[in-house]
């Protein structure tokens, strides 16, 4: 009688092992719940945000790589907002704050912008410390990708389309 239910036990054990692992892998990482506070004192939370497809881009006014996709993220930005796209540029703690208040008013940022003084992005965001970092999430608030480097704006209008249908 034991071995018979030693004989039964281990593979529904397994089983069911087996199926929390494909089940934990299969979920997405999801957004933190933070609020960003814009330059201009705006508080905007990630739950606020639900329904678009957002993009977090951590930055700096001194970063070769960020100035560079700026003026694509700007298009990308007024090309999809309408369709439910938002974008949330974080300046860095390091970053001066004047200096990003200056960037973001001579190059007309048309989207929230914040500056991470106190670091709380970027340890809400899983320890950011190279730029440009950019987080894409769907309308449902889970994690579709991690970019560290320059975005690639072809593959990232693809992904716009697809997911802003």
């Amino acid at each position: 009688m034991m071995t018979t239910l030693k004989k039964i036990l281990i593979p529904i054990t397994l089983l069911i092992l087996l199926a929390a692992l494909i089940i934990s892998l299969a979920q997405k990482p999801r957004s933190p719940d933070v609020t960003f506070t814009t330059l201009q004192g705006e508080k905007i939370t990630m739950e606020s945000l639900k329904g678009k497809v957002v993009l977090v881009n951590f930055w700096a006014t001194d970063c070769p790589g960020c100035i560079k996709e700026m003026p694509d993220l700007i298009n990308t930005y007024n090309q999809y907002k309408a369709k439910g796209f938002e974008v949330v540029a974080v300046a860095m703690p390091y970053d001066p704050p004047a200096q990003v208040l200056n960037y973001s008013t001579q190059k007309s940022l048309p989207f929230p912008v914040m500056h991470d003084g106190l670091s709380e992005m970027v340890q809400a965001f899983g320890g950011v410390n190279l730029t440009p970092t950019t987080f894409l999430y769907d309308k449902q608030g889970n994690r579709l990708q991690r970019i560290i480097g320059e975005l690639n704006f072809v593959q990232l209008r693809q992904l716009l389309d697809k997911e802003l249908l």
